[in-house]
């Protein structure tokens, strides 16, 4: 599926599709290409809209969740959506969270999968000793996925590039030390909206109690399992993730 990445003041973003929108948040390595299959399905029924989030152009002293989310906002009141769905995978999911604390006005229901703000395995984001090391880099990326072969040689050459410049590898770690730092374990009682979560069922990253953790805090959550899945449901097993994500979503965007 063709898709044109729009440049607007500073923000560089997807939008397609006309009704609700769902807004897509990426990870700490992700990039707008991580939801294409999101994308392609649920487009024709809503306006899916997939913001770049600007993880190596902040400051380093506001490389953190909180600027993240600050930008969020910024975009959101940018193009002037007043009722919507948030959709996060990993840190994308953290700044939902923030988000939806912060300002819970507008933000119909939220979905989360893989998400940090409680607990995350710093494997990814902790270090790389050996950066000019690609199959070193390589075992890192299968980390995330159950099945070794997700790790595709496009997508390990990706994070290989990213890995090695280093000011973008700083900005990771301070984004990555940021996470872990800002734990939501008080804040994600207060709310109160509808809230998804799918999660891959061998997800290393942030391992199945950290769903049920957040499936125990979150009033209104229901909690979903992908299995031989690992922490990126929607890239690894798409067809499972956006069945449930469809099924869920019925009812809850009129």
């Amino acid at each position: 599926m063709e898709y044109q990445i729009i440049e607007e003041k500073k923000f560089r973003y997807i939008e397609q599709g006309e009704g609700h929108p769902l807004i897509l948040l990426h990870g700490l390595f992700g990039a707008l290409s991580n939801w294409k299959d999101v994308l392609e399905q649920f487009s024709p029924h809503y306006k899916v809209i997939i913001p770049l989030m600007p993880i190596y152009d902040l400051p380093i002293l506001r490389t953190n969740v909180k600027s993240l989310s600050r930008f969020i906002h910024k975009f959101i009141a940018f193009k002037g959506y007043t009722s919507f769905s948030l959709i996060g995978n990993s840190l994308g999911g953290h700044v939902a969270l923030v988000y939806a604390t912060s300002h819970p006005e507008g933000v119909k229901n939220l979905i989360l999968t893989g998400s940090s703000g409680l607990y995350e395995n710093s494997s990814m984001g902790g270090s790389y000793p050996r950066r000019g090391d690609r199959d070193f880099i390589k075992e890192k990326v299968e980390y995330t996925f159950y099945a070794p072969e997700s790790a595709t040689p496009e997508l390990v050459d990706e994070v290989f590039e990213i890995v090695n410049n280093r000011l973008r590898i700083i900005k990771i770690l301070a984004l990555a030390k940021s996470a872990i730092r800002h734990n939501m374990s008080k804040d994600v009682a207060k709310i109160t909206i509808p809230t998804c979560l799918i999660w891959g069922k061998d997800d290393k990253i942030t391992p199945p109690d950290v769903a049920e953790e957040f499936h125990r805090l979150i009033p209104h959550s229901d909690l979903f399992w992908v299995d031989r899945c690992g922490h990126a449901p929607m890239m690894e097993r798409p067809k499972e993730f956006n069945a449930i994500l469809a099924d869920w979503l019925k009812g809850k965007t009129d």
